[in-house]
C-alpha cells in the first residue's frame, strides 16, 4: 500500500542535542530517498568549517539544497520522498536579520514575515507527499532575555515550533542526544 499523505516529524531540543544527527538516522532507516534543506549561511569561518563537516557526514546520494528562506518556493525542485529541514531555528534568523535596525527589530514586519514563512511551509508539506523532518531549537526553556531583539526571536520562534507541533504527527524532544517521544499519532 502506498501512502500519498505526507507526514511530518518534529524534532526539538536545545543546542547539541543530538537533533540533526537523529534526523540523519530517521531518514537513513526510512530506506527512501532523502533531500537535505539546509537554512545555514557560511557568514564566518565557524559555521563554514561545520557547514562542509555536515555535508561529510551526510550519504553522497541525499540531494542538498541550500535554502535560507522561502522554503515553500524551493520544494518544487525536491524529487526525494523524505526531507530534513535543519533548521527553523536558522530560517527564522536569516529572516529576522532582515529586520533589525540599530540592534532593534521591526517587530511588526518580522512576525508578519515568520507567519507568512511558517504559513506557505505547512500548506505546502500538505499538498505533496513527502515525509518531512523538521529541526527546530527549543529556546522558551531559559530566562527571558534581557534585550529587546532576544524576546521577540524567543517570542516568534516559540509561536512558529508551537504551529509545526500542532500540524506534525510526531513531536520528539531530544535531551542529550535522547530522543522523547512528545506526541506520536
Amino acid at each position: 500500500m502506498t501512502n500519498n499523505k505526507s507526514k511530518i516529524t518534529l524534532l526539538l531540543g536545545g543546542a547539541r542535542s543530538g537533533k540533526s544527527s537523529y534526523a540523519q538516522r530517521l531518514a537513513e532507516s526510512s530506506g527512501k530517498s532523502v533531500t537535505f534543506l539546509a537554512t545555514a549561511q557560511a557568514l564566518d569561518d565557524e559555521m563554514s568549517a561545520r557547514i562542509k563537516k555536515h555535508k561529510a557526514e551526510r550519504p553522497a546520494d541525499w540531494q542538498t539544497l541550500e535554502v535560507p528562506l522561502d522554503i515553500a518556493s524551493h520544494v518544487g525542485q525536491i524529487k526525494s520522498d523524505v526531507v530534513i529541514l535543519d533548521c527553523m531555528t536558522l530560517l527564522a534568523t536569516n529572516l529576522l536579520m532582515q529586520f533589525v535596525k540599530d540592534d532593534l527589530v521591526e517587530e511588526a514586519p518580522f512576525t508578519e514575515a515568520l507567519h507568512k514563512e511558517v504559513d506557505e511551509l505547512i500548506a505546502i508539506i500538505h499538498a505533496g507527499k513527502q515525509d518531512w523532518i523538521i529541526i527546530s531549537n527549543e529556546i522558551g526553556l531559559g530566562l527571558v532575555p534581557p534585550y529587546q531583539m532576544g524576546r521577540v526571536y524567543r517570542d516568534l520562534l516559540g509561536w512558529a515550533n508551537q504551529c509545526l507541533a500542532r500540524e506534525a504527527d510526531k513531536v520528539i524532544f531530544m535531551v542529550a542526544g535522547i530522543p522523547m517521544v512528545v506526541k506520536s499519532n
